[in-house]
């Protein structure tokens, strides 16, 4: 095996397959990123909106639970098939990596909304009568009383979902999305030794998944408290 590695390693480190790599890691990162972004600004709303107590928003309530309930019990390979026959009817010609990266914000934004909700109940309920009581709007409390402290409880959670997304985007690969994992088997697939195909896409997770670790545990001490 060594023998074939060591052979076939001048042909597969050439710029075309090297370009190739970098772009399935970009669509990977990619949907990493607009999919959490997404889903964390969703999931604050989503958060937010059931820790209200207006009765008005009674019926926006039941929709959001109905919501983060049953997408956070959905496999993210249903999502992502569901998400496919449902948007092809309605937007022909929607490309695979827009199909993916939508199931990728739906799944996020389920899973990010319930960390979320559960950093801002972290705050004591004597903390946010007292904000009442000094007039604070609902606007006012949730961004001086209530996220202020709810971080150091929110981060922690939202980074390891971040870093565990990012190889979960994988499953993108069973719908033809020509990301990391679908990339190796490309790879593969030419002949290539399976050790340099998928070593090399496993050294992409990490290069991927490895700095975002560090920086949320970097971010996570700053906002700890002393």
């Amino acid at each position: 095996m060594l023998d074939t590695v060591m052979q076939q390693a001048p042909a597969f480190f050439n710029p075309h397959n090297l370009v190739f790599i970098l772009q399935a890691m970009g669509r990977t990162l990619g949907m990493t990123i607009v999919g959490c972004t997404t889903g964390f600004v969703l999931g604050m709303a989503i958060a937010v909106l059931r820790g209200s107590r207006s009765v008005l928003l009674l019926p926006l309530r039941l929709v959001a639970i109905g919501y983060v309930e049953v997408f956070r019990r959905i496999p993210f390979l249903v999502i992502l098939f569901i998400v496919l026959f449902v948007i092809e009817p309605l937007l022909p010609g929607t490309s695979l990596l827009g199909i993916a990266t939508i199931s990728v914000c739906l799944l996020s934004t389920a899973f990010l909304s319930e960390i979320i909700r559960a950093g801002l109940e972290s705050v004591p309920g004597r903390q946010i009568d007292g904000a009442h009581a000094l007039n604070f709007n609902a606007l006012q409390t949730l961004v001086m009383v209530t996220l202020p402290q709810s971080w150091k409880v929110i981060l922690p959670p939202a980074a390891a979902f971040v870093v565990m997304f990012v190889k979960d985007t994988s499953l993108a690969s069973q719908l033809g999305v020509i990301e990391l994992t679908f990339a190796g088997k490309m790879l593969v697939n030419r002949g290539f030794s399976p050790l340099l195909g998928f070593g090399a896409i496993l050294v992409c997770y990490f290069i991927l998944s490895y700095p975002l670790s560090r920086a949320a545990a970097r971010l996570e001490k700053r906002l700890a408290a002393s």
